[in-house]
């Protein structure tokens, strides 16, 4: 699971009574766990509030409106990203005009997105235990 500091989570805390018109809709469909999948809406990670995360896929979903044309934004987004791939975590952009436009289109996209990160999930291989004495026998001595 990943959080955050508690300055982060008293922020995201207070980021929840005050999402967008965008966020807010989005949340409406998201709460109802589309493709079995829950979502946490203004979730903290690390010191970036994330505004909607999946923790069975591993995805945070950041909604962009027009601020995040700007050149400051673009790099504060560039490092947040940086940021959630060194803790295995992808991020969607949702552009908030296909929010408005079409609800339907969102959800089904950050459904399937979900999917393939936890069908990506399930066929990683799961690491043999080896004892902390040192490394494995050598094939046939087992």
């Amino acid at each position: 699971m990943i959080t955050g500091p508690r300055g982060t989570l008293k922020l995201a805390r207070k980021l929840r009574s005050e999402m967008t018109l965008p966020e807010g809709l989005l949340w409406r469909e998201l709460r109802l766990r589309p493709g079995g999948f829950k979502f946490r809406r203004q979730h903290p990670a690390g010191v970036y509030v994330l505004d909607f995360y999946c923790a069975a896929a591993r995805l945070a979903i950041e909604v962009d409106g027009f601020a995040h044309d700007s050149g400051c934004v673009i790099q504060r987004d560039a490092a947040r990203s940086h940021f959630l791939r060194s803790q295995r975590v992808a991020t969607l952009r949702v552009p908030a005009r296909i929010v408005l436009r079409d609800i339907c289109a969102a959800v089904a996209r950050i459904v399937e997105v979900c999917e393939g990160r936890a069908r990506g999930r399930e066929s990683l291989p799961v690491p043999l235990h080896h004892p902390s004495d040192g490394p494995p026998p050598p094939v046939g001595e087992e």
